[in-house]
């Protein structure tokens, strides 16, 4: 297998409602491995449609890019009408009942399937313990660890059944502070104790069901390192790869997020995320910052310290996109037919 550039560990987003130019061409050349869309990219269901399939005509031969999206409900769901607005997970969660949450997840799926999306960063396995955590809060599926795990792995469970592949996060966990990574870097005091009882249990739970796919928090674990985990070696490849024995893809949060940008040159970002085990970077809007990061990773995979995790990075993502569905809408036509008669909100009425 040919592997080319190391950019294709990126996940990039850009503005706008077309496919700009030049990301089409690192499309092409697998500059890039995929793009997560927002709300600033999103207009009409036919705009979304046209716009997931130019980046799949785009697209190199090999394996399916990334087209990605966080689409939780609640408060983080970039489609809404006339797909379902669906209620925070805590609030589906709130029944207490697994075959409603893994519909939830299958129903949002379908309808992220019907525009070509392949890859949603959803379930959120962070524990709600702390009260005043506003990051995570209703978008948690409980506040013990036993309840997020059940629920939020029948949600998974959900989603995959639709087409789609889910990522788990914010592996080790976020549920416990009160800071927000996109503003600053969170810290917690916890002791390891806590953590193992505590945060750790969905994913352990998560990487035993197969999940093919875990991003990482912007936090610093005191107890464990003085490094957010993302660039933690302890975090990821001791605990996550040795102990758990995790094999799927390790993403980054974003890397636009304060809690790393405002600490850390990019390119020492990429470099210890990587020796850490990391194997793929969001980059969701600073151009500047997809551009060190490209420049970061084609050094790390000339350097003779990192060369080696580079291409087992690389062939682990290209692994994961063999497994997606193909970059492909149903179609303008079949969309404006399709969305009125979806099912999906009277299922997410039915929760409120």
């Amino acid at each position: 297998m040919q592997l080319v550039s190391a950019g294709q560990l990126l996940i990039v987003g850009f503005e706008g409602r077309t496919l700009p130019n030049d990301l089409a061409q690192r499309l092409r050349e697998e500059r890039v491995g995929g793009t997560i869309l927002f709300a600033r990219n999103l207009g009409t269901p036919a705009e979304v449609a046209a716009l997931v399939d130019a980046m799949g005509a785009a697209a190199s031969a090999g394996p399916p890019p990334i087209v990605s999206i966080d689409q939780e409900g609640g408060r983080v769901q970039r489609l809404k009408a006339p797909l379902a607005v669906w209620p925070p997970m805590a609030t589906v969660a709130a029944r207490g009942d697994e075959r409603m949450c893994e519909a939830v997840g299958r129903g949002l799926g379908e309808e992220l399937r019907l525009f070509g999306f392949n890859v949603d960063y959803a379930p959120v396995l962070d524990v709600r313990s702390n009260p005043a955590n506003q990051v995570i809060g209703d978008r948690a599926f409980g506040s013990t660890p036993e309840t997020a795990t059940r629920l939020a792995l029948a949600f998974w469970r959900g989603l995959e059944a639709s087409g789609m592949r889910g990522c788990g996060k914010h592996f080790p966990g976020h549920g416990d502070t009160v800071g927000d990574s996109h503003l600053e870097l969170p810290r917690l005091d916890a002791s390891i104790e806590r953590l193992r009882a505590v945060e750790l249990p969905p994913f352990v739970a998560a990487v035993r069901a197969g999940m093919g796919m875990l991003m990482t928090a912007h936090v610093v674990f005191s107890a464990v390192d003085d490094r957010p985990a993302t660039l933690s070696h302890h975090w990821i490849q001791r605990l996550l790869r040795e102990d758990l024995g995790f094999r799927g893809v390790v993403l980054s949060d974003d890397l636009d997020m304060k809690a790393v940008a405002d600490h850390y040159p990019v390119r020492e970002v990429i470099f210890e995320a990587l020796a850490a085990g990391v194997d793929a970077f969001l980059a969701c809007r600073d151009p500047e910052i997809q551009r060190q990061a490209e420049q970061a990773l084609d050094e790390a995979s000339r350097s003779s310290a990192l060369a080696e995790r580079v291409t087992d990075a690389q062939k682990r993502l290209r692994q994961f996109r063999t497994t997606l569905a193909p970059v492909r809408s149903v179609g303008a036509e079949r969309l404006a037919r399709a969305l009125p008669d979806l099912a999906h909100e009277a299922l997410a009425d039915s929760i409120r």
